[in-house]
């Protein structure tokens, strides 16, 4: 992966030092460390970055002339040159003979791990570590296909089988079924939560939660992280109103681009997501300083935003990213420059196509057709997730027999579909406005889930999409 050779062991060269472990929010922590030795004076020799670094070629050539020893651990696009570490671990590299290069970041270090533990004849230290390799491939929402699949099955496995009193304490706090546990519980449930410390201070709670032994410690961190997800929700509703509102004053162009001094650092992620899904643009949010601003970039397959933003790196300070995802710091003066190529750069690339958001469908099905032995055949095809999603199915002319809205704001319905003599619960997320649409007899797309409730399990839909123009 590295693409040259090295000694996994020589991390072991150093018996008598620290070593010290920086994940992607510790980037920058890293370097202001540096400059003031901090790190040498903690006795510190040896830095292993995990999801980060393979952009920080200034970072890393001051920390190597400081005396420390980098391994770079990450999964983001490089750039043409790579920074001067010991060893660039990155199965993105243009030299890589890797077969797989799509590995999380927590992937990526995993990988490093197993590298270090096969050398010294201690492999089955790595089966304790599935499940942390699997939350953090969920989370960073990279495609379930290849290698990804095996590490995220085996991680569920353990899960179920043998959870951490840390990862037992939300499932209960949530009403999560851990011994049915799926992909999408960790996506919609579990990684918000995780994430929320590190959104808004640090992810130390997070990760205490994940390594305690303790079981009063679990539920006390829990709790908290419970308290910072609501704050990190009520955070994000307040700056996406505010986004939205800019979006809708500056006009709909190729490529939005939201920017205040007030968006909190930490949810600039989640706030271009939700923007980029609802108006299907490539969406950048800034977060203005006096000095320095910070943006976060979600794109859609069709502009590849990493690349764009390698073509503005004369005016970053950091960057890095993938093709749908992205971030970078830069001086502040230099942000009306940045706007002004990155939209140019758009409305070149995007004229003439038209950004709508498609759904891709694998079969049209009768409704009387499907039953549980039909959602076990479908579970075969388990773990699902981004790069594997679940089939989705269309069916004709059924009937919508009630409908009310769900949620505190109303936006999303629980429906009731009648098709000849069978009746089917179903919920549409999301779409709460859509209600007027909706007439007596619709065509649908939707995915089947089982919803447990009470202890009893029956087949749903989760409509995807619904189409009012046909009449019974």
């Amino acid at each position: 992966m590295c693409g040259k050779a090295y000694d996994p062991r020589f991390i072991f060269a150093y018996p008598n030092a620290k070593i010290s472990v920086m994940g992607g929010e510790q980037a920058a922590d890293v370097l202001v460390r540096v400059k003031k030795d901090q790190l040498k004076k903690q006795g510190i020799k040896l830095v292993i970055t995990v999801d980060c670094g393979v952009t920080a070629l200034s970072p890393t050539e001051k920390a190597t002339k400081k005396g420390l020893d980098i391994i770079v651990t990450d999964h983001h696009t490089p750039m043409e040159k790579l920074p001067s570490a010991i060893a660039v671990v990155d199965p993105k590299r243009s030299d890589s003979v890797y077969p797989f290069s799509e590995l999380s970041g927590v992937g990526v270090a995993f990988k490093l791990l197993q590298a270090l533990y096969h050398s010294i004849g201690n492999k089955e230290q790595l089966n304790k570590l599935f499940d942390l390799v699997a939350l953090g491939t969920i989370a960073d929402m990279m495609p379930v296909i290849g290698e990804n699949r095996y590490l995220v099955k085996k991680g569920l496995s353990l899960l179920r089988e043998s959870p951490r009193l840390g990862f037992k304490e939300i499932a209960r706090s949530t009403r999560i079924d851990i011994s049915s546990l799926s992909t999408e519980d960790i996506s919609w449930i579990v990684a918000p939560r995780l994430n929320a410390a590190g959104r808004l201070e640090n992810a130390m709670i997070s990760y205490k939660l994940l390594m305690t032994e303790s079981a009063q410690e679990a539920q006390e961190l829990a709790y908290i992280l419970e308290k910072k997800n609501i704050e990190r929700q009520q955070l994000t509703c307040t700056a996406l109103l505010k986004a939205r509102k800019q979006i809708i004053s500056g006009g709909i162009g190729p490529l939005l681009i939201v920017s205040d001094f007030s968006y909190p650092g930490g949810i600039l992620g989640l706030i271009a997501g939700k923007l980029s899904a609802e108006f299907y643009r490539p969406v950048i949010a800034i977060k203005k300083g006096n000095k320095l601003s910070s943006g976060s970039c979600r794109s859609i397959p069709e502009f590849n935003i990493i690349r764009a933003i390698s073509q503005c790196s004369s005016l970053l300070t950091h960057f890095g990213g993938h093709a749908q995802a992205a971030g970078f710091t830069l001086p502040t003066e230099n942000l009306n420059n940045l706007e002004r190529q990155l939209y140019q750069l758009a409305n070149s690339e995007l004229s003439g196509i038209e950004l709508r958001p498609h759904l891709d469908i694998d079969t049209e099905i009768m409704l009387q057709e499907i039953d549980k032995d039909t959602f076990q055949t479908i579970q075969l095809m388990a773990p699902f997730g981004q790069g594997n999603p679940p089939p989705v199915f269309l069916s004709r002319c059924v009937r919508v027999a009630d409908c009310r809205t769900m949620g505190n704001n109303g936006d999303h319905l629980r429906l009731m579909i009648k098709h000849g003599s069978n009746t089917w619960d179903a919920v549409a997320f999301g779409m709460g406005k859509r209600m007027p649409e909706l007439k007596s007899s619709v065509d649908i797309v939707y995915n089947l889930e089982l919803n447990k409730w009470g202890g009893d399990e029956k087949l749903r839909l989760n409509l995807l999409d619904f189409s009012a123009d046909r009449q019974p």
